[in-house]
Order: structure tokens, then sequence, then C-alpha cells
């Protein structure tokens, strides 16, 4: 499958331009977490190595008899049917045994097939030409059973390493006499021919694809047993019975209802049997529906379209009443409330008038201050542009502020005579200190 894990560099096996950590991006591996440590009776040890082919869409076991080191990833020439064959090992060490043991297959049985030896250059020339040649072999095949009107559908070829043998994967819902076509498939691809039927959900484990939950496919990925799965595992689990949403890839209900079947059956054991209908004075209340996760059991009443949530002791006291004759006035529904807290949607609220703009129009001002330069201050620090004659507000008759308190500035920078533009009005005595000198006091 694909791990995620490649990244850049020359493929490993997998063609998908990326170095695959893993070693392969074969379907169905296990971890060998027993890979590092140390042996300690090589007479012992199993073995037998597991063997995938068709980047694990198959899988077998084969004996290793030159007890040589293998490791994930290695090809080997195995025994094939009157040639060999050509796989990649996924499994070694302690591990495969219980493999063997969960298939109920033998480890020391003699009919095993044997590995031959590591693959060679040659080897490996011989199985990508074979390989090859499946795509145009799966696509003249389709159209020979198509012209002789068979009813199958064709999945998958998988060509020996050699080019000796060839086995047709078919799914069909009756039986097929495809004795026709096996003659005209040896006689046109010259190969030995194998017919093999499979399962719609073992067409989709081989073809593979993404699940509606986004991740790839069980069957594709790590599912190899398929149990059968029906419509009474949806109905324990409280699912709407929607065939386009239980259904999955291979139009079969989908696996992964019975993943939680054992969890959904365990809490069921707590709810009451025989509780599908209550006797009421307003009339006999009917079971809808069954809250495994709230311990809640739905009724509905005639002529009524309410739901009334009851407790597991309340339709158990309720049954015990009903049995001994007694009709109970009310069911005393209890109050469900939802899990998550009830948004406070927020009140408008008038800012109008509570924003002061004092800081800003302070800022402003500084701005201003700012672009005009640097002599339009209190201070006399250059030369002052003089744009006409000033106002005569009157005469000055304050007080003499006497002797100004300013530090001196030092001296100015003579930028030049200033522009004479004209008499100046006398506006009164000045309190401004004279402009060549220490200041001092002010004269009229």
């Amino acid at each position: 499958m694909g791990c995620g894990s490649c990244g850049t560099g020359k493929p490993g096996g997998c063609k998908s331009n990326g170095g695959c950590s893993s070693g392969a991006c074969n379907r169905l591996n296990v971890h060998d977490w027993l890979r590092d440590l140390p042996i300690d009776d090589i007479d012992s040890q199993c073995k037998v190595v597991e063997v995938s082919f068709k980047q694990g869409s198959r899988k077998d076991f084969f004996r290793n008899t030159t007890l040589q080191q293998f490791e994930k990833g290695d090809y080997v020439t195995v025994e094939g049917v009157n040639g060999f064959d050509l796989g990649e090992v996924s499994l070694t060490g302690e591990l495969v045994r219980l493999q063997l043991k969960k298939r109920g297959l033998d480890e020391f049985n003699p009919d095993m097939k044997k590995i031959l030896r590591p693959s060679a250059d040659r080897d490996i020339e011989t199985y990508k030409i074979s390989k090859s040649r499946e795509a145009d072999i799966l696509a003249r095949s389709r159209t020979h059973a198509s012209n002789l009107k068979l009813a199958m559908k064709l999945s998958e070829i998988e060509m020996q390493a050699d080019g000796k043998k060839a086995t047709f994967f078919y799914t069909a819902d009756d039986r097929i006499d495809f004795r026709e076509l096996i003659r005209i498939f040896a006689g046109e691809f010259k190969v030995k021919v194998e017919m093999r039927q499979i399962g719609i959900r073992q067409e989709a484990a081989k073809l593979g694809g993404i699940g509606s939950c986004g991740r790839e496919l069980c069957c594709s990925t790590w599912l190899h047993d398929f149990k059968s799965v029906n419509t009474t595992a949806a109905r324990y689990q409280n699912l709407s019975i929607n065939q386009t949403k239980l259904s999955g890839q291979c139009g079969r209900l989908k696996c992964c209802l019975n993943f939680e079947l054992d969890t959904y059956l365990d809490a069921l054991q707590g709810f009451p049997d025989y509780a599908d209908t209550l006797q009421t004075a307003m009339g006999q209340a009917f079971l809808i529906k069954k809250d495994i996760f709230k311990n809640l059991m739905w009724y509905t009443l005639p002529n009524n379209t309410k739901h009334y949530p009851l407790t597991i002791d309340r339709v158990v006291e309720i049954k015990k009443l009903n049995q001994q004759g007694v009709i109970v006035d009310e069911l005393q529904a209890v109050e469900v409330t939802s899990g998550k807290p009830k948004e406070v949607e927020p009140s408008f609220v008038d800012v109008v008038g509570q924003i002061s703009l004092k800081s800003l129009e302070k800022n402003d001002r500084r701005r201003r201050d700012q672009q005009r330069g640097p002599g339009n201050g209190n201070y006399n620090n250059g030369p002052r542009n003089n744009n006409g004659p000033r106002p005569n507000n009157g005469p000055n008759n304050g007080p003499n502020n006497g002797p100004s308190n300013r530090p001196p500035q030092g001296p100015r920078n003579n930028n030049g005579p200033r522009p004479n533009n004209g008499p100046r009005n006398n506006n009164g005595p000045r309190n401004r200190p004279p402009q060549g000198g220490n200041p001092g006091p002010s004269q009229s």
C-alpha cells in the first residue's frame, strides 16, 4: 500500500518516484518487530519465508532450504508451475509461524514450494518483460469473452515471471462454461491458462480505491478475510437503512459495519427484552428506537407524533405493572438536553459618544507640526516665514514678564538675510528676547 513515507530519489519498487522507507509498497504488510532481536538457536528458527506477488495482492509461503538470510524487500526466485516465478520477501523470522498458524498451514508440509535463489539481473529482466504483457492480454481477453457472450467480468491477470503461465481472475454470478475461452487464450497467448473465480469484495481489494471515510479501502490494505455483512448489523447500531450510504465501492454492505457490532451488542444487553409495547391510560405506547449512548428508550403514543424518552428503570417498572394488570397514567418522560452548551447571541450595544478621539487628535496635531518643520515651535530656531503684517489686536497692556527663564539655544545657523517685506506694524512692546544676544529685560 502507499505508506506515505516516500521521499525523492530512485524508486524502491513502487514506481512512485520516491524511496519507500519500509522497503516496499505492498499491501497487507506485517511489521516485523522481531527483526533486530538476536537469534538464540539457529536450528529452531522458522525456515519458511512469506513472499508477496503483484504488490501484495497475493501472498504465499516458501521453504528456505538454503538457509540464506533474506531481508524484507529482497527479490527471490521461487518455484512456479513448470518454471519459476519472482516475488518479493514480505516477512521472515518467527512472525511467519504466527501467520502460518493463523491460516491453518503446516510449517513442515513436504509439498510446500521452495526458494530457488536470490533473483539475478536476468530473472528481473524476464519478470519485467512478462509483466509488460498483462495490460494487452487483459484487453484482448475481455474482447474474446464478450464475443462468446459469457456473463463474466475479467478483473485482473497475473503472469508468471518466466511467461509460461497466466492466471485470469474473474467475477460471475453463476457458473461459467469457459472451455472454449481457455482454448482461445492458450492458442493466442501461448501460455498455460488458469481461471480463478473471485468475489466482488476480492475484486475491490485488487483494484483498490478511497472509501467514504477518506482513507484507503480496508480490503486493499489490511483486511484479508471477508465475513458476511447483513442489514441486521445496521439495525443494531441504529443506522438508517439507506443502501447508498451503507454500500461500499464493491456494491455490497461495508465491512466496517462489523467492526463495532460486538460493542453495540454488549451495550444492548442492559436493555429489557419484550418491551416493544407499554400499556398506558392514553393508549398503547410503541417502541421506536433505543439510544444506546444515553440508555434511553423512545416511545410514541397513538394519534400523537410526539416522542417520549424513558429511562431503562422506568420501562422495567411499567412492564412489571402491566404484567400485574395495572395501567399507568403517564409515561414520565425525561427531558433530553443536548451536550453542547447553548450559544448566547451577542446583543447590540450603542457605542456612539463613548469613544474618545483626543488621542487621535493629539497624534494628528503632532504629525502636522513635524511636517511644518522645526522652526514652527515657540523657539526661534531658524528663519521665520513672514506671511504679511500681523493684525493689530491693540496695545499690550499686560505686565512686564521680566527676563526670560529659557536656556540659551546656542549660536544660530545663519541661513542668509531675511527678506524685507516692508515695515512692520508696531503692535506694542514685545516680551520676546532680542535675536542677537543673551536674553535680557524686555524693551518697548
